[in-house]
């Protein structure tokens, strides 16, 4: 154990007693219930905060740094993936060229799903592959970069897959730093950072994420837990494969079960309504139940489903079959009265008569049993065991959400594979370059991860380990930080402006117990830092509060309303306008004109004596903290884009003593 580990768990422990018993004494004896209106939302905020700092703390503690990498294996094969969708072609071409480069023996492909005639030359030109969409993707679902993905899979054949965006350029040496962990047969995946070269040293739009990028993925890898992040990262097939596999085993198994379900449900219903003199067709429901209930039971005991809904719908239907032929000659039957009465009628007015009333008999008849069966076996054959309604009916990738990357390899972990962060830079990429591409990227990543909380909950995924579990719901419970940011600017500012304190008194206790959890908690954070700067990461965490509060909501109303998503993908080049877009953060400018305000008009409650000092002088710092925040999107707001005399592309951020 390296002294910096031992140094973060101490620090960890610490933080985990001083935030409990903070929080346990707000919640205690300090919340002031009469302006419960505030106070509640505000000790609930800080509750999360905690939530929030105790799953970081968990994740330092078993901080991985891995070195030096195994030497690679030297006889693997990989095909290198481009995912490409609109982005320029000569973007694509560098990263391309450099993809050829690679000095490991690969095959290069072009994932073209713009399907462009020019795309296919540059791809011949380079002498490399160039896939598009197959005649199955006609008319349905894409899914994205998740399609894409699925469909080369299908299409190539190599043991291992780079994966790169258009505009990650990687280095040449990106297969021999990693090839090596796959000596070990249980890794399925190794990520490696993503470093964009057009950011200016001060990073406006807070593009790099040097604290997720390091000390995050890093804790996420001591508890198996580190995830694919889209690039930058290579996977073994068998894993993906055997991932598509299990969820399309899983996903039908599902289908079938909910489909016995509904047919012993209509079955059940259509059973109630007969009468002694349906003795025949009461039997024939009873079969349909009984055969329900044994081709559950065969699922149970793992049957195989398409053998098991076979023999089902074989044995339904021969009941559906004779509950036809009964009706019919039913019918029959009834037709001949019709004729018998005819020609015993006396006249055309009882002809009319008895003729109307035979007809009565037949069309009144109630036919709902065969209905019935007719539905059961309408709800078995909709289980579409060949998936007609998707382009291919494996899935590797998951398709559950706009991004690929954290589902796909939650389902990696869960049956039993392995996963490695390597923190060492191996491509360069490009970040946005402008407010509105960046608000765009960060909206589309939360929105991802909060489909994949709604849809697949970490927390009860029973395949994966409990830290595991902890780990990624640790990234998805982040992006709930923007609900408590608009608790944290409006408690600075309801006390300003009406004097309404959400604490039963500024006290000694409150300080003694909050201050050293404060210091304690930024401490931790340095530490685990080990030099990269994180202050940008803290600003936009809080600044872009709006966004993590949309991308929740409209993910809710995706997945439980059936909402579209407002979805797009990051442009890859910079937007041709000179405008300042401030409309693109009107909500901050609101919260920061409220702050200010509410700055001003506290001190002049406090000039006429209708404040405390202690009060106020707290809330006017919380306010020019938050004030100070929130000044990153006026400074984004303003950014002209990166200059190439500001960084050095070939350059790559220095890493911690034994990162690499």
């Amino acid at each position: 154990m390296t002294r910096r580990l031992v140094l973060l768990r101490v620090i960890v422990v610490v933080t985990a007693l001083l935030g409990l018993n903070y929080i346990t004494w707000r919640w205690m004896f300090s919340v002031h219930w009469s302006a419960w209106w505030i106070a509640v939302p505000l000790i609930i905020a800080e509750t999360y905060s905690l939530i929030d700092s105790l799953l970081f703390g968990m994740a330092m503690w078993r901080l991985k740094e891995r070195g030096e990498p195994p030497p690679p294996i030297p006889d693997a094969t990989v095909d290198v993936f481009i995912t490409t969708y609109n982005e320029p072609l000569e973007l694509v071409r560098g990263t391309a060229e450099a993809a050829v480069a690679i000095r490991h023996p690969h095959q290069t492909w072009i994932l073209d799903d713009g399907n462009r005639p020019e795309m296919g030359a540059l791809a011949r030109e380079l002498g490399i592959g160039w896939i598009t969409r197959s005649e199955e993707w006609s008319g349905m679902p894409r899914h994205a970069k998740a399609g894409n993905l699925n469909n080369a899979l299908l299409a190539t054949d190599g043991e291992f897959l780079l994966i790169l965006d258009a505009d990650q350029v990687p280095s040449p040496d990106i297969l021999d730093r990693t090839l090596g962990y796959f000596s070990d047969d249980e890794v399925a995946l190794v990520q490696t950072p993503q470093y964009f070269v057009n950011v200016p040293e001060d990073d406006p739009l807070g593009s790099q994420a040097p604290l997720f990028y390091g000390p995050i993925q890093q804790g996420k890898d001591g508890w198996n837990a580190a995830f694919f992040c889209g690039s930058n990262a290579v996977l073994r097939r068998d894993a993906l494969m055997q991932v598509g596999i299990a969820r399309y085993v899983h996903e039908v198994g599902i289908a079938v079960e909910r489909a016995l379900r509904s047919a012993r449900s209509v079955v059940s219903r259509a059973r109630k309504d007969l009468g002694p003199e349906d003795a025949a067709v009461a039997s024939a429901l009873d079969e349909v139940l009984y055969d329900v209930a044994r081709a559950q039971r065969e699922i149970e005991r793992g049957g195989a489903l398409l053998d098991v809904t076979y023999r089902f719908q074989g044995r339904v239907a021969e009941i559906r079959r004779r509950l036809l032929a009964q009706d019919l000659q039913l019918v029959a039957d009834d037709l001949a009265v019709i004729a018998q009465l005819d020609e015993l009628a006396g006249s055309d007015d009882s002809l009319a008569t008895v003729s109307l009333e035979s007809i009565d008999r037949v069309t009144a008849r109630d036919l709902s049993p065969l209905g019935a069966v007719e539905a059961v076996d309408a709800l078995v054959r909709s289980v579409d065991v060949d998936r007609s309604d998707e382009a291919l009916p494996v899935m590797p990738m998951a398709t559950i959400s706009v991004t690929e990357d954290m589902a796909t390899c939650m389902r990696i972990h869960s049956l039993g594979w392995r996963s490695v962060y390597h923190d060492e830079v191996l491509a360069h990429g490009l970040a946005p370059e402008d407010l509105q591409s960046m608000l765009t990227q960060r909206l589309r990543w939360a929105q991802g991860t909060a489909q994949v909380m709604f849809r697949e909950n970490p927390l009860v995924q029973k395949r994966l380990r409990w830290p595991q579990r902890l780990m990624y719901f640790a990234t998805m419970w982040s992006y709930l930080s923007g609900f408590a940011a608009i608790v944290y600017i409006a408690a600075p500012v309801i006390y300003l402006t009406l004097g309404v304190l959400p604490v039963q008194a500024l006290s000694t206790d409150f300080f003694v117990r909050l201050v050293p959890f404060l210091v304690v908690n930024q401490l931790l954070f340095f530490v685990a830092a080990a030099g990269r700067p994180t202050w940008r990461g803290q600003q936009y965490s809080l600044a872009l509060f709006p966004v993590w509060i949309k991308s929740v909501t409209s993910a809710f109303g995706n997945v439980f309303l059936g909402r579209d998503l407002d979805f797009s993908v990051t442009p890859k080049v910079r937007a041709e306008t000179t405008e300042r877009r401030w409309d693109l953060v009107r909500p901050q400018l609101i919260a920061m004109a409220l702050l200010a305000a509410a700055g001003v008009v506290g001190i002049v409650r406090l000039a006429v004596g209708q404040a405390s000092v202690l009060g106020t002088s707290l809330n006017l710092v919380w306010v020019v903290f938050d004030l100070v925040i929130f000044s990153v999107i006026v400074r984004a707001v303003r950014y002209d884009g990166w200059r190439p005399d500001e960084t050095e592309p070939a350059s790559s951020p220095a890493l911690p003593e034994g990162d690499r």
